[in-house]
């Protein structure tokens, strides 16, 4: 791996040079035939992703850096420099990279599902996520970024949690992916703050989208919004009721329907034709709800996430309080209704 992929103060971290990661761009060229559309599985801002087989037999998807797009080239050294190191089941594994002129491409394990937006906001798919799948999902989710926040020898802020970004493999288990917007916070760090906005709206926390300021619990804001998603089978920006003639998110319907005494009125449709737990299903409720509050400080930290998601009384848990950009006649819900669910 080139060195001058590298800033140093990423080096001083411990992330060391590992030239048993990188391929040469003739065997990428050769695993994917040549960059086949046959071969491609989908595209996003940083490129076009393929399948491909390594020499060893093994299945990989190959993100090719759209030669085009300046900010892919700083999200590849990002990744590389972050992924490289991290390894966690609830995380998808970076086994590869090719380095070679515009060439920029990032080899990870394939993971057969696809990402759980394409599965979850499609009307026959969705099928597929019954209630102990789901909650399956949201567990393994938290343990993911549980580790990326806590337990890794690094301490990493994703910046860009949503639906799209975890990946299921072939048991649905989940896995968090895509770092190029990801920080590293040093040992004594516990937030950061930026003037440039990068994430998907509908996901990031209004301190982050109004002041630029980020931390584990933006992380954790976006954790509830994909919690709620999950339950309800429908996208924060999509509107999803209509109360007293104004479109309402999904986090403001769902929070008026726990304080009005109707919390299972949010749940997908779908899942009231098979088997859930009602007990649980409230306790998700509660917990995303506790997430997206706009009091950074009210907000749970992912490990008191992961020790909820775990216990079976709530007795002892605070009430949510309204969530963030619930002011339904203020122009920020305006706005953020008119920007759609787009990424920035």
């Amino acid at each position: 791996m080139g060195a001058h992929l590298f800033s140093p103060d990423v080096r001083t971290r411990g992330i060391s040079n590992e030239e048993s990661l990188e391929y040469d761009f003739a065997t990428i060229q050769h695993i994917t035939n040549n960059f086949s559309p046959n071969n491609k599985i989908g595209e996003g801002g940083y490129g076009p992703v393929y399948k491909g087989i390594l020499p060893n037999g093994q299945e990989v998807a190959i993100k090719r850096l759209s030669k085009s797009s300046r900010q892919g080239e700083k999200e590849f050294k990002i990744e590389v420099e972050v992924v490289a190191k991290l390894q966690h089941k609830s995380l998808v594994k970076l086994l590869g990279y090719c380095s070679k002129g515009e060439e920029k491409i990032l080899i990870y394990e394939y993971v057969s599902n696809g990402s759980l937006d394409y599965i979850l906001f499609d009307s026959e798919k969705r099928r597929e996520l019954d209630w102990s799948k789901r909650y399956e999902i949201i567990k393994g989710i938290a343990r993911g970024l549980l580790y990326l926040h806590q337990d890794s020898r690094l301490t990493i802020i994703h910046r860009d949690l949503k639906t799209s970004n975890i990946l299921l493999d072939v048991n649905m288990n989940p896995k968090i992916a895509d770092f190029g917007t990801a920080k590293i916070f040093g040992i004594d760090q516990t937030h950061g703050c930026t003037s440039k906005i990068v994430g998907t709206h509908g996901y990031m926390s209004p301190e982050y989208v109004m002041h630029g300021e980020f931390s584990m619990k933006s992380d954790v804001f976006s954790f509830g919004v994909m919690l709620l998603e999950i339950i309800s089978g429908k996208k924060n920006l999509n509107t999803c009721q209509r109360t007293n003639n104004r479109a309402q998110h999904l986090l403001s319907y769902a929070w008026e329907q726990w304080r009005d005494g109707r919390p299972l009125e949010i749940l997908d449709p779908i899942l009231a034709e098979s088997s859930y737990v009602k007990n649980k299903v409230i306790h998700c409720l509660h917990i995303g709800l506790l997430c997206v509050q706009e009091n950074v400080d009210k907000r749970p930290t992912i490990e008191e996430v992961e020790f909820m998601l775990r216990s079976h009384s709530s007795n002892n848990w605070s009430a949510p309080r309204v969530p963030a950009f619930y002011h339904s006649e203020s122009g920020r819900e305006a706005a953020e209704r008119n920007i759609g669910n787009r990424t920035v």
